[in-house]
């Protein structure tokens, strides 16, 4: 994976990249929206546990491809309250260790079930 970070745009202030690019020949992994649930469909209580158990189901869903962290292209997150974004990043880095794929973080109104407060979404792709 190459990443592109120009010297022409401002540095990212977290672990991401202004771009990572794969080769045609890549593996490619779509990783659906994951929540703050376990396999028992338990809900955990606060933004930190959601973040942790949503990014746990990310690496489940990458192991079971044969994949890591240092496979992620592209992680998306939504996050139902402005005031979660720092404790969500700090869950998010801990998590990512030193892979930088290209991210976005977005607030909204809602996500699709009552006390979500995080989804994470990814891509990832494997030579």
């Amino acid at each position: 994976m190459k990443l592109h970070n120009p010297a022409t745009v401002a540095p990212p202030t977290a672990p991401f990249s202004h771009g990572a690019e794969m080769p045609g020949n890549a593996r490619w992994l779509y990783i659906t929206g994951q929540v703050g649930t376990d396999v028992d469909r338990k809900l955990a209580p606060d933004l930190r546990g959601q973040a942790e158990q949503a990014w746990r189901n990310v690496l489940a869903v990458l192991a079971e491809a044969g994949m890591g962290v240092g496979d992620l292209v592209k992680v998306n997150a939504y996050l139902t309250r402005p005031e979660h974004v720092a404790a969500y990043g700090e869950v998010r880095a801990r998590f990512l260790g030193a892979a930088r794929p290209a991210s976005t973080l977005v607030i909204v109104q809602a996500l699709a079930a009552p006390g979500w407060l995080v989804e994470v979404e990814a891509v990832a792709a494997k030579l």
